[in-house]
């Protein structure tokens, strides 16, 4: 097996054979009935259940609650309400001024770098996507990201699952695109090509200081629910079909958002990439595989501004 040099100086390398008998079964797993499942379940209040599974989940991953703004487990009405528990005030502060792009969750840096000219985003060794695909097939849509920046986020099961604008932004347009629900570990992404443009997803387009801006949140298995916060829950339902919302600059239903502002919530774990036109942004040198980044985090600067 081969590694290769990442551009940003970390290893980057391709699926073993171990990688690709893990994915295999995801192919045949029925992924919307069993996150359906899970919705169900983190979100029973019985409390020998909730307190069984916040109190394991605890344990297997080490979730450090000091930060949270209920630190005990047993104080959550609901799974889910553990899993999406708000931090105590303060606990994230934000990086730099208004130019400073900071991470919108906390997490663990997948890639980090360039989008190709033809729009091609990165995945893993040998794997790629196009920025058409990620965002519901639209080339207009996805014209301005071309020979742009990204960033791909993962979060684990212990993270913090509430997810937090990169820079100030006005909403101008939400894609919720409907798909698989594979796994979004390391693993599974080297091995499933495409992963990213296949698996369910929201993407919000923001109009920003640095230009356009787009925030994709994307689902996996047992993810059971994307929302945000002027629309509420996203998926589920689940769709057939992308589906879009259009945002009006000013006046009734218009979002502006600050930065650092939350702009939604994972139920259950899962991914976010940001992306970035040509020349607006500039990486933190740090940011790159395997980096762990907490929200408030710098992890570039605005480089250029849009009209």
């Amino acid at each position: 097996m081969e590694n290769r040099e990442h551009p940003r100086g970390a290893v980057t390398r391709g699926p073993s054979l171990t990688d690709r008998l893990r994915a295999w079964p995801q192919y045949l797993l029925p992924g919307h009935a069993l996150s359906r499942i899970i919705h169900r379940l983190t979100r029973l209040r019985a409390g020998w259940f909730k307190n069984l599974a916040i109190g394991t989940v605890v344990r297997l991953y080490d979730v450090d609650l000091s930060e949270a703004a209920v630190t005990d487990p047993r104080a959550y009405p609901t799974f889910n309400a553990f899993f999406t528990r708000p931090l105590e005030r303060g606990a994230r502060p934000l990086a730099g001024g208004e130019g400073t792009v900071v991470s919108p969750v906390d997490g663990v840096v997948s890639q980090a770098e360039a989008i190709a000219s033809d729009g091609r985003i990165f995945q893993a060794k040998g794997q790629s996507y196009t920025a058409t695909e990620l965002l519901g097939g639209s080339q207009e849509r996805s014209a301005p990201f071309s020979g742009g920046s990204f960033a791909t986020l993962y979060l684990s099961p212990r993270d913090y699952h509430r997810i937090h604008m990169p820079l100030a932004g006005r909403l101008r347009e939400m894609v919720h695109v409907p798909g698989r629900l594979f796994s979004v570990d390391a693993a599974t992404t080297r091995a499933v090509p495409r992963l990213f443009a296949r698996n369910e997803r929201v993407a919000a387009i923001f109009d920003t200081a640095a230009g356009p801006m787009a925030v994709v949140s994307v689902g996996a298995l047992f993810v059971s629910g994307i929302e945000t916060v002027w629309h509420g829950l996203v998926t589920p339902p689940r769709g057939r079909r992308v589906a879009t919302w259009e945002y009006p600059d000013t006046g009734e239903g218009s979002v502006a958002l600050a930065k650092g502002e939350e702009l939604g919530r994972f139920n259950m774990g899962s991914t976010v990439i940001v992306l970035f036109p040509p020349g607006a942004v500039e990486w933190a040198e740090g940011l790159a595989p395997e980096a762990a980044v907490r929200m408030g985090q710098a992890i570039g600067q605005r480089t250029g501004g849009g009209s």
